[in-house]
């Protein structure tokens, strides 16, 4: 099994359900099951809209059988079922974002998937729940 870190946000409809309807749907994820979930926190958006409203963000520790593109399809398929389209404009509101933040201890940089997450560090809506979890 392989620990790794996700960061999970909601700026559109009932932001607080959406993002415990994401945590079930991982919790559900074969082979996956979450071990920890920070606070949530509200912050402005970054970019996008002037005019979009607040994310809900929280950070969780997970613990997986499944290998890091068929986690990141898994959590794709989750953002659908929970009403964030395939494709969308960057930084627009968004009902569900869900990233993987680190993965065990591997560095993957590829088109699909970039571990660790590349801004992790320059983000304190990231940040600020992982260090509750780490």
């Amino acid at each position: 099994m392989a620990i790794c870190y996700l960061s999970i946000g909601s700026n559109l409809g009932n932001r607080r359900k959406n993002i415990e309807s994401a945590l079930k749907e991982i919790d559900h994820l074969k082979n996956t099951r979450v071990l920890k979930t920070s606070p949530l926190i509200e912050t402005i958006p970054m970019g996008g809209a002037l005019c979009q409203g607040d994310f809900l963000n929280a950070a969780l520790k997970i613990e997986t059988n499944l290998l890091p593109l068929a986690l990141l399809k898994n959590l794709k398929a989750i953002e659908n079922k929970l009403g964030r389209p395939k494709k969308y404009p960057r930084f627009s509101p968004r009902t569900i974002d869900i990233d993987i933040l680190f993965y065990k201890d591997k560095i993957i940089n590829s088109k699909a998937l970039r571990i660790p997450h590349p801004k992790v560090f320059k983000r304190d809506f990231v940040m600020r729940p992982l260090l509750e979890v780490l």
